[in-house]
């Protein structure tokens, strides 16, 4: 039977591959009798799932139901794998169901073992991490070519440095670049993609070395002007972490005597040793220490921002407490 389980972070790649799963099962004469949804909050949403995925189809296409951010891998109850262990194998072949969530199915429980039998894609979205740019530069090179943009090497590092892992705002970026090109076979150079793009993680990291360098008002200001731009806390947290990660791994290994530059790379998770030298530099002044102790500080950020605290204040207040930390020359 053809049944999906998606799920990860990645909400926009993963929100394509639904609408590229619904164009080509439904017929769209017939899509309203069809196409189902089941939101979480509904009452027996995976049983009410099960007996419409059952349905027998209307018309031309097949059927699509689709339970959205289901809690279903995460826990299963027994009724509802005997429901499940009843409904899957006797599924007809044009009906399709989906399940969709955000967390990473668990994997020892029966359910999901179940369901992973009968998959016919058990797929992750999940996002870069931020440090990881030779991965970032890659994910830009295979949306440049989904949306027909055409790219440099150093158009595509800068796109990676600009939008970060935001999928959603690489997509939005490309298309606008794709307009700006159309008609025209030449690659676009750094220059006029500068004036085009928003530069939000190149932000971020400039946020990133004003606190290094303990200077507050200086990354109060920048995170005023991010925070004005409508950046959202948690990716420039996010950012945040992945350049104090780097630094604090360059800076251990410098510690511990390591002199060559691609070891000290393939440590930090670097693609390019070049980039060595100068991370060397930015973290002379700071000791292993300081960088340790900023960690936790940008995790409880991280934590308050997800539980719902005043963005504005919590961030300045943590970004004065880490510019503090490193002004402090130990």
């Amino acid at each position: 039977m053809p049944m999906y389980v998606y799920w990860g972070e990645d909400d926009f790649a993963m929100e394509k591959a639904v609408a590229v799963l619904r164009d080509r099962i439904l017929d769209p004469i017939w899509i309203s009798f069809n196409y189902t949804s089941f939101a979480p909050d509904q009452t027996d949403a995976i049983v009410q799932a099960l007996n419409q995925v059952m349905t027998p189809i209307f018309g031309a296409g097949g059927r699509l139901v689709w339970l959205v951010n289901t809690t279903l891998c995460q826990s299963c109850p027994e009724n509802v794998l005997a429901e499940l262990q009843r409904t899957l194998p006797v599924i007809p072949e044009n009906s399709h169901l989906l399940l969709t969530s955000r967390n990473k199915p668990d994997e020892r429980l029966k359910g999901t073992k179940f369901l992973k039998q009968f998959a016919t894609e058990f797929r992750e979205f999940s996002l870069v991490p931020p440090w990881k740019t030779d991965l970032l530069v890659q994910a830009v090179n295979q949306a440049a070519q989904t949306v027909g943009v055409k790219l440099t090497p150093q158009v595509g590092e800068f796109l990676a440095e600009s939008v970060g892992n935001d999928t959603r705002l690489l997509y939005n970026e490309l298309e606008k670049l794709r307009l700006y090109t159309q008609g025209s076979s030449k690659p676009l150079d750094v220059q006029t993609v500068s004036q085009l793009v928003r530069n939000t993680t190149q932000n971020s990291l400039q946020l990133a070395g004003a606190i290094r360098s303990g200077d507050t008002p200086k990354a109060l200001g920048i995170l005023a002007d991010m925070l004005n731009a409508a950046e959202p806390g948690l990716r420039i947290v996010a950012t945040l972490i992945g350049q104090f990660r780097t630094w604090l791994w360059v800076k251990m290994m410098m510690e511990s005597g390591e002199r060559n530059p691609q070891a000290i790379a393939q440590a930090a998770e670097i693609n390019n040793p070049k980039r060595i030298y100068f991370i060397q530099q930015e973290v002379k002044s700071l000791s292993v220490t300081q960088l340790v102790s900023c960690l936790p500080l940008l995790l409880e950020l991280e934590v308050s921002l997800k539980q719902g605290a005043s963005e504005m204040i919590i961030l300045q207040t943590k970004i004065i407490e880490l510019c503090q930390l490193c002004r402090t020359r130990s």
